[in-house]
């Protein structure tokens, strides 16, 4: 389990790195401090895959690709619109993976502690760059159904062992949903689903007067 370094005086945030079969290895975490409060300012569909594939989608039902994270106050709704954006991608029109982790800096938390951890968890989700140019190639993009947003059951025990430690209104929420793929495939378009889970932890008020991200479990890996 890892140690909780801890900074007397100090707000702080403990984000949970992911999630374990026991609240002790959840706890095994990132403590991030407060110096301040500041108010709001990778699979190709190739040969392999595609006996699991149906030529039904359409444009419609593959959606937009374009990243909007609103601002609110409601952290299950802020949840539910930051899972269905991370999953928004469309290698037609983004270059690279990384530039689609850019905008998710905007709704990070504000004092860029947890940061560097948020843009690792984010780029486990997306492809890499060499299965990018193979995605490119079959002009593939991708889109997230969202079919739950829950409180795990370990949660309430993770903050009672937090001991205080955690910020006022750091949560966390598990989604469940359907990630949903589509592309080109010999002058035929081609689609594909597969069911995904994972935990997304925020912070919101009285901390903040609207919710932040701040970090996510691995994917297919939430927090019971």
């Amino acid at each position: 389990m890892l140690s909780l370094s801890l900074t007397r005086h100090r707000p702080r945030l403990l984000i949970p790195a992911a999630a374990g079969v026991s609240v002790m290895l959840m706890l095994g975490a990132v403590v991030i401090a407060f110096t301040s409060r500041p108010s709001e300012p990778a699979t190709r569909p190739g040969v392999a895959s595609l006996p699991a594939m149906s030529a039904t989608a359409t444009d419609a039902q593959i959606g937009s690709t374009t990243v909007s994270v609103p601002r609110t106050a409601d952290p299950r709704q802020f949840v539910r619109d930051v899972a269905v954006a991370i999953f928004a991608w469309d290698t037609r029109t983004a270059s690279w993976p990384e530039e689609l982790i850019e905008p998710f800096l905007k709704i990070a938390d504000p004092t860029g502690e947890s940061s560097p951890g948020l843009v690792s968890d984010l780029a486990s989700y997306l492809p890499t760059q060499a299965a990018w140019v193979d995605l490119r190639r079959y002009k593939t993009r991708q889109r997230l159904d969202v079919a739950a947003v829950i409180t795990p059951k370990l949660w309430a025990t993770a903050i009672e062992q937090a001991d205080g430690e955690l910020a006022p209104g750091t949560a966390a929420f598990t989604v469940e949903g359907t990630r949903h793929r589509s592309g080109m495939w010999e002058g035929r378009r081609v689609a594909s689903e597969h069911d995904v889970a994972f935990t997304v932890f925020v912070v919101c008020a009285p901390t903040y007067p609207t919710c932040h991200l701040l970090r996510l479990s691995r994917l297919d890996d939430p927090l019971e």
